[in-house]
């Protein structure tokens, strides 16, 4: 053994693994009254909400299904495809149908539907038709929009405005504008001449 050392004095390996019980009740003496924490302080953000829906746009759209359906006039064919509304009447020549399908014919008057309801829209169509065919104004616009406010059931007033002017007499074709008039937001209407003018030629 080298000088200077006391073999006495070296802990043996034995002695290194065993723990001092003294050390334990200090531990807990020093925790004591320490309350073990939480799984997460972390508090959840709060649940995003659906935007609120305006009472007056549902109560719109539920009119429009109860409308078609006691008219009869829910059927698919009636709108066709790509959102555009188009009506030929019986006996309309194909040249006729061809021109205002193009946007050929000369616009005399125009109707805006924005901002009005079903009631209001349907008493506002009914007095300009009239009033245009009363001055023999035969091709007039009338802009519905798209209804991109009714995702749920699409535009409400482009819906009704169809089954309205397919109703009247006064009415012998209609069909979506183009772009340049606005395209799917608005539709030609084609009337009738008025009698005292069909009759005196």
């Amino acid at each position: 053994m080298a000088p200077g050392y006391d073999a006495a004095a070296m802990p043996s390996p034995a002695d290194d693994a065993m723990p001092d019980p003294a050390d334990d009740v200090d531990f807990r003496s020093a925790m004591a009254g320490v309350q073990p924490r939480g799984s997460s302080d972390r508090i959840a953000p709060p649940r995003k909400l659906p935007p609120p829906r305006p009472r007056q746009a549902e109560a719109d759209e539920r009119a429009v299904m109860a409308e078609l359906l006691e008219f009869g006039m829910f059927e698919p064919e009636l709108i066709e495809s790509g959102d555009t509304l188009s009506y030929r009447g019986p006996g309309l020549q194909d040249g006729v149908w061809r021109k205002l399908r193009r946007g050929a014919y000369r616009v005399r008057a125009e109707l805006d539907l924005h901002g009005m309801n079903r009631g209001d829209a349907h008493a506002a169509v009914g007095e300009f038709l009239a009033e245009c065919q009363s001055k023999d104004v035969r091709c007039v616009r009338i802009i519905h929009g798209k209804g991109n406010r009714s995702p749920n059931t699409g535009p409400v007033i482009k819906t009704l405005l169809d089954s309205w002017l397919r109703r009247r007499s006064d009415v012998i074709a209609f069909c979506s504008a183009r772009p340049h008039d606005g395209g799917t937001g608005a539709v030609y209407v084609l009337l009738r001449a008025a009698p005292a003018t069909a009759g005196g030629g």
